[in-house]
């Protein structure tokens, strides 16, 4: 499960074209690169909503990605806790036979770092239960960008104009608490590729296994019979009559 912040923090520009552009075109590398997956999309602010669910359907989810933008949300701040209970939910509604291991789910949670919530602690306690890994990606520079609001830059009530920063304390602390890993991209470093990398070597599961017994194919008998009509047609000849 991919969970995304949509808050207003994420149209800042200090990543360019802005954070939240650059996030959907390194997210196209992620699903291309786990193309024999199930993947989910889970967009959220201060509250969290299911853009995707569970699939392997890639043009569907590049078609989510592609539509992704701030006003799909509210603009009341940010919160972890929402988004991180909504995939735990999603993953245990989609658990496998009881030979899977848990340890084949992951939820990668991307933001700037501004979490304003009071349960993600809790929540984060339930995913590590749960042995769910939890990568985060920060987006943003330490020194700040600024957003647009409209042809302007967006100001607050004092008329100064918003400075929104990178936080990366959460999303260290939320990764480190599941034995997960904080990754990040700034003006300078991009580190999706490692993120790819990592999930790319934990261990998936074996969800289904089949057995096929080639002696019950009869597509022989077919065949042989349309190699002797082939042959016949050769070696006789039907004489024609043009008029």
């Amino acid at each position: 499960m991919i969970c995304v912040d949509l808050s207003k923090s994420m149209d800042a520009f200090d990543v360019q074209p802005s954070r939240l552009e650059k996030v959907k075109y390194e997210l196209k590398k992620v699903i291309q690169a786990f193309n024999s997956d199930r993947i989910g999309l889970i967009i959220f602010s201060s509250e969290a909503f299911m853009q995707c669910p569970l699939t392997y359907d890639q043009n569907a989810l590049n078609l989510f990605i592609e539509t992704m933008n701030s006003s799909l949300v509210p603009s009341s701040g940010t919160d972890f806790g929402p988004p991180l209970r909504m995939a735990l939910k999603k993953l245990e509604e989609n658990e496998g036979p009881p030979t899977a291991q848990s340890k084949s789910k992951v939820i990668i949670l991307i933001s700037d770092g501004e979490d304003f919530g009071e349960e993600t602690d809790e929540v984060a306690k339930e995913i590590e239960n749960q042995n769910i890994m939890l990568f985060t990606l920060g987006v943003g520079t330490e020194k700040g960008g600024n957003i647009y609001a409209g042809s302007s830059l967006k100001t607050n009530r004092q008329g100064l104009i918003v400075v929104t920063k990178l936080n990366p304390q959460e999303l260290v602390s939320l990764a480190n608490k599941t034995g997960g890993q904080y990754f990040e991209i700034n003006e300078s470093r991009n580190d999706v590729s490692r993120l790819i990398n990592t999930i790319g070597k934990i261990e998936g599961e074996l969800r289904d296994a089949r057995f096929v017994d080639v002696t019950a194919n009869k597509y022989f008998y077919f065949l042989a019979f349309a190699s002797l009509l082939f042959i016949l047609d050769i070696m006789i000849n039907i004489p024609t009559i043009r008029i």
